[in-house]
């Protein structure tokens, strides 16, 4: 992996993905957690320290049979092997901490659904002034639709390497993986740090410090 540019800028990328029981942040709740640091190494970026864990319900909360053929989670798996949600916060704060750009694949869904868990569970104030790079965004930038994770993972080969599988941690390689092809074609993914695309809203509540425009075809979200 590479990351020349970013990690020029950062000590650290921190590349994240959830499970969840449902798409409402407010309602529903975050069942699995994993996400993979990258740092200089050797000098080029490289993963050097990965998660991956399960996350208890709150009380009263339930998996859908829905939600359990998705993605393989039961609730019965998360009462034998989650973490508490309060575990997992400091968990975060600490893999979070520092200079660290915070990325996802449609990251205003996992954002979201992280500051809900750390306002139920730990301190949201972790997330103030970290830098936010949603590869959605740059995808929809790059590549006509359809822009789910598979549909990145295709358009750039990676299907023999990384798959979009529903489950967090192969997620989270798959978006290391087609940053890093991203990064292969242009080398611009810094100029989209905090900058997203309306589309990846879901309907959710805005991130004060992102700044959502847009697309307009044939046009970089950032010249918009």
């Amino acid at each position: 992996m590479a990351f020349e540019t970013l990690l020029q800028r950062y000590d650290k990328l921190l590349i994240f993905d959830t499970e969840t029981t449902g798409l409402d942040c407010r309602r529903d709740e975050i069942i699995q957690f994993a996400c993979a640091v990258i740092t200089r190494k050797d000098g080029s970026g490289q993963v050097t320290e990965t998660y991956d864990n399960l996350v208890q319900l709150s009380p009263g909360g339930f998996v859908s049979d829905y939600i359990t053929r998705l993605t393989g989670i039961s609730a019965a798996d998360l009462r034998l092997r989650g973490l508490s949600g309060a575990r997992v916060c400091c968990d975060v704060a600490r893999l979070a901490e520092g200079n660290t750009l915070l990325i996802a694949y449609n990251a205003q869904f996992d954002l979201t659904f992280l500051y809900y868990l750390l306002l139920r569970s730990g301190d949201p104030e972790i997330l103030r002034g970290k830098d936010k790079l949603d590869a959605l965004t740059v995808f929809r930038d790059r590549r006509p639709g359809p822009h789910r994770l598979e549909s990145a993972i295709s358009a750039y080969r990676l299907g023999r390497k990384v798959k979009n599988s529903h489950r967090a941690m192969e997620d989270v390689m798959a978006t290391a993986a087609v940053l890093e092809a991203m990064e292969r074609e242009r080398d611009d993914l810094h100029r989209y740090v905090n900058l997203f695309s309306h589309s990846s809203q879901y309907g959710s509540r805005p991130i004060a410090s992102v700044t959502y425009r847009r697309h307009v075809p044939g046009k970089p979200l950032y010249e918009a």
